[in-house]
């Protein structure tokens, strides 16, 4: 079963709502390269992660569930795919989901324009709810956004940069993947005017699962095949992404020095034996006890929701992103 089916969620609701805010858009012409490229992006596949937690936030109101939160998790989609556009940009990847990326068939100058379009037109599009009472909303599509780009950027400039602490390892995986998640859900709970305690909790169990999420990501970066990634295995590394995975393995004094000789010039011979040391090291173990002490975090909340009849929807997130593939 689908996770959308899982938590009883019309995808193609929040399918077309995330279409309109193209289609609707009087400035693009629908067959400009604009237009084209942004629907195809949207129709390109995906789980819908974020637009499914606007929905379950949601959930936990006073108000059923309206066009306001539709239209939120439209917007947090929007955000998605243009941090994608522009992530592929930064990490020179080829593929995404297994197709060319988006700056591939474009050209990057086209690319950035897109992705420049796509976060603007959130901020066009939520910028009506402007009173006091929507001020949640500023945090979708401003603070979640510059966040982001935020997360981007640090990626960019730690890359092959061997010396990252852990903590701004995190703070970039929180920024990058993290944030927006846990948005999603706080502000899919106000949007039905939840309790502010409500909201925070839904915010705290969202920054645990996109924390787990990024590191589990980490993880498929060396456990799964170009196949079921949809870009080449260990491109992490290849870009100079030091990933937790990594980070504990240049703990150990015998695989530092060989690791830390990757650089943008090492032959694809070169990545793949260090992924290799790495693989059979005991990283990818405790990167793995990392990500489930966060799902243990996220879990904790679930029974401090328990109350809630949505608090099951948590737990089918929760199922869900502890049984991703490794």
């Amino acid at each position: 079963m689908k996770l959308h089916e899982a938590l009883n969620i019309d995808i193609d609701e929040i399918n077309r709502e995330i279409v309109n805010l193209v289609a609707r858009d009087k400035d693009v012409p629908k067959k400009s390269q604009l237009g084209q490229s942004v629907l195809e992006l949207i129709n390109s596949g995906g789980k819908r992660l974020r637009p499914l937690m606007v929905i379950v936030g949601s959930r936990f109101g006073r108000k059923d569930t309206g066009r306001r939160a539709l239209q939120l998790a439209a917007a947090a989609e929007f955000i998605h795919v243009a941090s994608l556009i522009h992530d592929d940009i930064i990490d020179d990847s080829e593929l995404r989901r297994g197709k060319p990326a988006l700056h591939t068939k474009t050209g990057t100058l086209s690319a950035v324009h897109i992705g420049n379009y796509m976060s603007a037109r959130v901020i066009e599009l939520l910028s009506k709810y402007t009173g006091d009472k929507n001020k949640y909303v500023h945090d979708l599509s401003s603070v979640a956004t510059a966040q982001l780009c935020l997360g981007e950027y640090q990626q960019m400039e730690h890359a092959f940069d061997y010396e990252i602490t852990m903590e701004q390892y995190l703070e970039k995986s929180l920024n990058k993947t993290a944030l927006l998640m846990a948005t999603c859900l706080r502000v899919g709970a106000l949007s039905t005017e939840s309790s502010e305690e409500v909201a925070d909790l839904l915010y705290t169990f969202g920054e645990a699962l996109g924390m787990s999420f990024q590191i589990q990501d980490d993880l498929l970066d060396f456990t799964q095949s170009e196949a079921v990634l949809g870009k080449p295995a260990g491109s992490d590394l290849r870009h100079g992404q030091v990933t937790l995975p990594v980070l504990y393995a240049l703990q150990d004094p015998k695989l530092s020095p060989v690791i830390r000789s990757i650089g943008p010039d090492s032959s694809d011979a070169e990545v793949a034996h260090v992924l290799a040391l790495i693989k059979r090291s005991d990283a990818l173990a405790r990167a793995e006890q990392f990500s489930q002490n966060y799902l243990d975090k996220a879990g904790a909340i679930v029974q401090q929701l328990s109350s809630y009849p949505a608090h099951a929807d948590l737990d089918t997130l929760l199922q869900y992103f502890a049984d991703r593939d490794r």
